[in-house]
């Protein structure tokens, strides 16, 4: 008799307790979250071994007792008579999960139990056995919780999900146990009888364990090496017998199984993987749209199982959404009266079915949380239901502004425009279009809007967009806009280094829509960079807080003098002579590395024109101190009045809402302002006048 443990995902240990009281009857289980144990003969594990569906590991305790730091672990370790479970002429591994305060390293833990192993074999026989990390004959397992530790023998050698029939895979494969918990939790298992369809098959792993099933073939049959083999406690005859019962036992499936995909090559695999493990002739596979593929019409009613795409990647759900309507309104069409189970990561996703669920179950595939959720197409469910309003809204809204501005874009010549700004307070995102690219910017929902609600809008935005716009999904960047401080917009967000070129008045840039929050352009200065382009001519320009150096692209093609480009980092200065590269642009154009308030403080060269357009906030390490553009907006302009020319203009600008310009203080220092802020704003920009506030300021 032994005491063992059985693993599994969370979320199927239910399942797994039921499935072994029926394998082993006579055995008293429990079952803890993600493993149940029990107490049992040999015969018993080794069923579990062979028939188990839902099971991962299968572990025979060696020892428990304390382990609240590595002295005890090791002593733990100690206790087990290591020459009767494995030859010193074997090869071991030991893997280890869970740590304590004092124990907070797996890797340590699975020394230390190592340790002991061998040092216990050359105490007592002079040798000690190897280690072998990728192929051992003996696999040891311990587990660690709180002060509490256990030693077990692996007796399936390697997680039983595999099942040895696959070997190519779509994206994102399924674990075999977790569709069979799919296929038990749908009810279609264990009576196994009715018609079952995967209409989405991927690779084939549902309708494979699903024929499996029905045909009573042992999950472990085909399995090529077992932990115990080497174990010296096993009896071969026992295993042997059980094998022998499992292979007589095989029989066919009372009722069809039919396996569809749109991928032909991920379809290929689902057919080699079938006929692998046996399973090929009890199924009929389909090449065909998901949303067009129906059951044979002989069949009136069934069961269909599916693990859809989640739609992980952005590209993904945009393409997703739509095809998830459209493929609720074809199971409401083609399978009335049926049953479907399907799983998903993305919750919010399958509600485009537009189908009332009746049951739902948490459960995970690999690291991934998922939800199976269970429908039944009766009357009530096959109603067809309109979209919701707000989803025309907002596209009909789109599709006006899209209309009129890239009508006026055309015109511009400029291929970079806002297209939707926050316009319908339900949809609090903004547009942006980038030659064949659009950036959607989500802005950060108000509290009072529940988290759901503001996900399913965004949803709504994502479908509307490719067909609203004409758009690739792939071509889709999504980004979270929160309330930024200083020079967090231009933090960095990932590194796929993708550059576009776009064009403006005849000016190219260069844009990065994925690494950085903001994009390297600010469209809503597009009207202020045109003023710069029409009065630079034979004039020296100064361009401070540059970021990646438009104005001054735009003050080099209006014939400017001479360009000086200021900014902090090195990161935009490099971009800004890129920009000048793209451009064509040779003469004399300098780029400056520095902080803007202490480079302008101590310079001393003249300029006809300023342009000045700084963060509200900074606090940059390379600063000797923050900087606050309501506060120190007055010094810099005085500082900046020291090198402007008796007949120059400064044009200053921020993003700060509330911003409030000290015209008396300003009046003092000897310079005169003139608010120019709406005549600032561009057309696409005309529907959030606080985008930003502009300001011309010339000498007294």
């Amino acid at each position: 008799m032994y005491d063992f443990l059985v693993t599994t995902s969370k979320g199927l240990d239910g399942l797994l307790q039921d499935e072994l009281q029926r394998l082993c009857p006579s055995v008293t289980l429990a079952s803890k979250p993600g493993q149940v144990s029990g107490h049992g003969e040999l015969r018993d594990i080794y069923r579990i071994c062979l028939w188990s569906r839902l099971a991962n590991r299968v572990l025979i305790t060696l020892a428990e007792g304390s382990a609240d730091c590595p002295k005890d672990l090791y002593a733990l370790a100690r206790e087990v008579r290591w020459r009767k479970v494995f030859s010193v002429a074997g090869t071991f591994a030991v893997s280890v999960n869970g740590t304590n305060r004092q124990i907070n390293n797996t890797q340590f833990a699975a020394l230390t139990i190592k340790d002991a192993i061998v040092d216990q074999f050359s105490e007592e026989i002079g040798s000690r056995p190897s280690v072998d990390k990728q192929q051992p004959d003996v696999r040891i397992h311990g587990r660690i919780r709180r002060d509490k530790g256990a030693i077990y023998l692996d007796v399936a050698g390697q997680s039983l999900h595999m099942r040895h029939y696959r070997q190519q895979t779509g994206e994102a494969p399924l674990k075999e146990h977790v569709a069979c918990a799919m296929l038990l939790r749908s009810g279609w298992a264990p009576d196994c009888r009715a018609p079952l369809v995967d209409p989405m098959c991927g690779s084939g792993t549902v309708v494979i364990e699903a024929a499996m099933m029905a045909a009573n073939i042992a999950p472990g049959l085909k399995r090529p090496h077992w932990g115990f083999e080497h174990w010296l406690g096993h009896d071969p005859g026992v295993w042997r017998d059980l094998h022998d019962e499992a292979l007589a036992a095989r029989t066919s499936p009372p009722s069809p199984l039919y396996a569809n995909d749109t991928d032909e090559r991920v379809l290929g695999f689902a057919q080699s993987h079938a006929k692998s493990a046996g399973v090929a002739d009890f199924i009929t596979f389909t090449h065909q749209d998901a949303c067009e593929w129906a059951a044979p019409a002989d069949i009136d009613n069934g069961y269909l199982v599916s693990n859809p795409p989640y739609g992980e990647r952005l590209s993904q759900l945009t393409a997703l959404l739509p095809l998830f309507q459209r493929w609720g309104d074809h199971l409401k069409h083609a399978f009335k009266g049926w049953t479907v189970s399907l799983l998903t990561s993305n919750r919010d996703l399958l509600r485009q079915l537009k189908l009332v669920a009746n049951k739902e179950y948490q459960l995970m595939n690999g690291k991934l949380e998922c939800q199976l959720v269970n429908f039944v197409l009766d009357e009530r469910n096959c109603e067809v239901r309109p979209n919701q309003r707000g989803h025309s809204d907002f596209a009909n809204r789109l599709g006006k502004n899209h209309k009129r501005l890239s009508k006026w874009a055309r015109q511009q010549n400029i291929d970079c425009y806002r297209v939707y700004d926050a316009d319908l307070p339900e949809y609090n995102v903004a547009v942006d279009c980038y030659a064949d690219w659009v950036v959607v910017q989500e802005y950060a929902a108000p509290k009072d809007v529940p988290e759901q609600k503001a996900r399913m809008r965004l949803h709504d935005v994502l479908m509307a967009i490719p067909e609203v716009l004409s758009v690739d999904p792939e071509h889709i960047v999504l980004k979270t806009r929160e309330q930024q401080k200083g020079r967090q917009q231009y933090e960095k967000m990932a590194a796929q280094g993708n550059r576009l070129e776009v064009h403006e008045h005849g000016a190219k840039f260069w844009v990065n829509l994925t690494d950085y929050l903001d994009t390297g352009l600010f469209l809503d200065h597009r009207t202020t960079r045109q003023w710069v382009h029409q009065r630079a001519k034979d004039k020296d320009v100064l361009n401070l807080f540059a970021y990646t150096g438009s104005v001054s692209v735009h003050a080099a093609l209006g014939g400017a003098r001479s360009v000086t480009t200021v900014d902090m980092s090195n990161t935009y200065l490099n971009w800004a002579k890129d920009n000048f590269r793209l451009n064509h642009l040779q003469g004399p154009y300098a780029f400056v590395q520095g902080d803007c308030t202490t480079w302008l403080a101590k310079h001393r060269q003249q300029y006809d024109f300023i342009f000045i357009d700084p963060p509200s906030f900074s606090n940059s390490k390379r600063m000797d101190g923050t900087w606050d553009v309501q506060r120190d907006h007055v010094a810099l302009l005085k500082a900046a009045k020291q090198c402007l020319r008796e007949n120059g203009q400064i044009l200053f600008s921020n993003n700060l809402r509330g911003f409030k310009i000290d015209e008396a203080g300003l009046l003092e220092a000897g310079l005169i302002v003139k608010d120019v802020s709406a005549a600032s704003l561009p057309e696409d920009f005309k529907r959030n006048p606080r985008i930003h506030r502009c300001y011309e300021l010339h000498h007294v």
